[in-house]
């Protein structure tokens, strides 16, 4: 069962009695898992709104189809105890903190309060702004708020160069990219230009793609010069909600913002502003996820996101090591499509600027390389493997413990 899996066999509820999680499995329930903590400023402020809404659901039509999780990230029991006393729904045990640890990673928690709401049939995330949805819904009218296709969003009709009509249904089939910018941004600016080359770099070479421009101009003057500086089609400024909608359903907190979506529109990469900065003439568009990669500049927002194996080296290239961990991290990426297990990041960390401030952090020396290490940023700990020798098994061994939550970790204080 799928939400046993997520959460265990028992949670707890306001009482203190244990709840068995089977029971509120069902076809069209929601659960909401409410990532926060007693610590967290926004957090406390947050709660006295979700309880109001969560009050005025369970009076209504709605009670016997949804209920909420808390997931704490206190630091110790008796200040979860404390702030658990505050709320009426049910709470994950505090001792499960291996269990957090992975609901975190799983969802992809970067930041607390966060509320993501569930399909309790199959775990399956319905929406992961919850937050958001609560503070401009309080009253649940739309509840449960499910998560639009992109293609609902997109429409039917977008614009050309020539402020034309394009119908939507001449990109079926196509990579679609998004591209989230606005003329008074001064990076938008600087990083426009290279994306019109390797855009049209692609396109000379037959690759069936197209762009968007989502803008964040504030004018339409503004919008008019700077779409008319791009050979791509857009979203009419006009368009408002459609803007709008689309910046949230793709979680769009900075700009510029370059999305790649495949032929099916779905996402490949969100970070597809390093990836033409790195590849401007676009050789390995649409710059599918590797099993392991190097890690720079490029490939290093997940490290701030989710758990990561590293295989820190001193050599001065990093073929071999890459080379060693690829069929260790394609084993485990083949087994998690059939077991749902989150399985970490698999990087190999050469001499990058980033791996030297990273190694700085961790307080590693050069004598101390080799190093294999679990990072997990999020949740401000890592695992150090003691072995000098690494080896695909050590790796292997290592990405199972991890899995099955076996490692000691330590405090990621950088010291």
């Amino acid at each position: 069962m799928a939400l046993v899996k997520l959460l265990g066999e028992k949670l707890v509820n306001s009482t203190g009695e244990s709840v068995d999680v089977a029971s509120f499995v069902g076809d069209g329930k929601v659960l909401g898992l409410y990532f926060s903590a007693h610590w967290c400023g926004p957090c406390r402020n947050f709660t006295p709104k979700l309880g109001e809404f969560y009050n005025t659901l369970k009076k209504g039509e709605k009670k016997d189809v949804f209920d909420i999780v808390f997931i704490s990230s206190d630091r110790d029991e008796k200040s979860f105890d404390d702030y658990y006393k505050t709320m009426p729904w049910l709470a994950l045990p505090f001792g499960e903190r291996g269990r957090k640890n992975k609901l975190s990673s799983k969802f992809k928690v970067r930041g607390i309060p966060t509320l993501v709401f569930i399909d309790t049939m199959t775990g399956f995330p319905i929406i992961t702004s919850g937050r958001e949805k609560v503070i401009s819904d309080p009253e649940g009218l739309n509840f449960p708020w499910k998560r639009k296709e992109f293609s609902d969003i997109l429409g039917t009709v977008l614009k050309n160069k020539e402020y034309t009509d394009v119908a939507v249904d001449t990109l079926k089939g196509k990579h679609v990219c998004l591209y989230f910018s606005a003329h008074w941004c001064p990076p938008c600016k600087t990083f426009t230009p290279t994306l019109i080359e390797t855009y049209n770099k692609i396109k000379a070479r037959g690759v069936e793609m197209e762009i968007i421009f989502v803008t964040f101009d504030r004018s339409e003057e503004s919008f008019k010069d700077y779409y008319g500086t791009m050979p791509w089609l857009t979203i009419p400024f006009e368009d408002e909600p459609r803007r709008k909608e689309m910046a949230q359903f793709f979680e769009i907190n900075g700009i510029p913002a370059f999305v790649v979506l495949d032929e099916n529109w779905k996402v490949v990469t969100s970070n597809g502003r390093e990836h033409v900065k790195n590849d401007p003439e676009g050789k390995e568009f649409p710059w599918l996820p590797k099993p392991v990669n190097e890690l720079n500049e490029a490939t290093s927002r997940p490290i701030n996101e989710e758990p990561c194996i590293v295989y820190f080296t001193n050599s001065e290239t990093v073929d071999e090591e890459l080379a060693l961990m690829e069929p260790v991290a394609v084993s485990f990426c083949d087994k998690a499509k059939e077991s749902g297990d989150n399985v970490p990041m698999f990087l190999v960390g050469g001499s990058d600027e980033i791996i030297l401030s990273l190694l700085e952090f961790l307080n590693v020396k050069d004598e101390d390389l080799p190093m294999l290490a679990v990072l997990d940023i999020p949740e401000q700990r890592w695992y150090k493997a003691p072995e000098k020798e690494i080896t695909a098994d050590l790796i292997s061994s290592v990405a199972q413990k991890y899995i099955d939550d076996d490692l000691e970790f330590q405090s990621l204080s950088g010291k």
